[in-house]
């Protein structure tokens, strides 16, 4: 039982709630340790977004990034041409594709076109 009118009283309150938190993250690391790990590495991920970068960490960085940003371009570039050269074994070309979508586009104009004359037709043999 604490007496809240002696003057330490609110440390030791303060001790005692302290000590029960440490026991929660205490129990919470025993059993949930990849929880833990996973808010740590957030944590610090987060931590490292909001620290500006230093020059010795652009340096180090730099030859990394050059190569996976090289990387990225290779392969966009190898599907690019794989795809480009399967569609043209296929007979797919640009001028072909634009062929095939302005009829597409036609064929559906015309549907709706009949479609609408079709329910037109059809109100005025009801009346």
């Amino acid at each position: 039982m604490t007496d809240e009118s002696t003057p330490n009283a609110g440390s030791r309150q303060s001790a005692i709630e302290a000590y029960g938190a440490r026991e929660r993250v205490s129990d919470t690391l025993t059993e949930a340790p990849l929880i833990a790990l996973a808010g740590g590495l957030a944590a610090g991920a987060l931590i490292a977004a909001l620290l500006p970068r230093t020059e010795a960490e652009t340096r180090a960085i730099r030859p990394t990034a050059r190569r996976v940003k090289q990387s990225a371009q290779a392969a966009f570039q190898a599907a690019k041409d794989t795809g480009g050269q399967r569609l043209g074994e296929l007979g797919l070309n640009r001028e072909r594709a634009e062929e095939t979508i302005r009829s597409l586009l036609s064929d559906v104009t015309q549907a709706a076109k009949d479609s609408g004359q079709a329910a037109l037709d059809a109100a005025r043999k009801t009346d």
